[in-house]
């Protein structure tokens, strides 16, 4: 799908507040509420827009820690590790990877004894690092035109 200047600037405003009225969108796209809404609906379709969701901070609902646990899985051992592990509701994020370590997990938790738990049980599938986070200075960036145009790095 071709995008042009408004798909591009609704998809800047939508990535930085999913919750944006039509009728707010409109007024900053310069069209009608009508056309607004048709062409967020287009950019559904395409599957470019494929959600919207609340950010949730792990902190406040008790869960202090967060860390990253590198994993390199024995093959024959991939399928059960993300039916048991991956699977865990404490894992935020899971990308599977190329490199010395197959799986790149974010995690949050409310101990250390739950990391500590959480990586054992991790372990039974393959080697394991751990790292903890101490803070985030770039979280869900919102994509955009230079990045998809590859002018980003210019």
């Amino acid at each position: 799908m071709e995008l042009d200047d408004v798909d591009w600037k609704l998809l800047d405003l939508l990535q930085h507040d999913g919750r944006m009225t039509f009728t707010e969108l409109a007024k900053r796209v310069s069209l009608s509420a009508p056309a607004t809404t048709e062409r967020v609906r287009r950019l559904e379709q395409a599957g470019i827009v494929t959600g919207y969701a609340a950010v949730v901070d792990p902190q406040r609902l008790g869960l202090p820690i967060e860390a990253i646990v590198r994993v390199k899985v024995r093959s024959l051992d991939t399928p059960r590790f993300r039916e048991r592990v991956v699977a865990l509701a404490l894992v935020r994020d899971a990308d599977h990877v190329t490199g010395d370590d197959c799986w790149l997990l974010r995690v949050v938790c409310r101990s250390m004894v739950e990391l500590e738990r959480f990586v054992e049980q991790a372990q039974r599938y393959g080697d394991t690092t751990t790292s903890l986070v101490f803070s985030s200075h770039v979280r869900n960036r919102p994509l955009t035109r230079a990045v998809v145009e590859g002018t980003a790095v210019d």
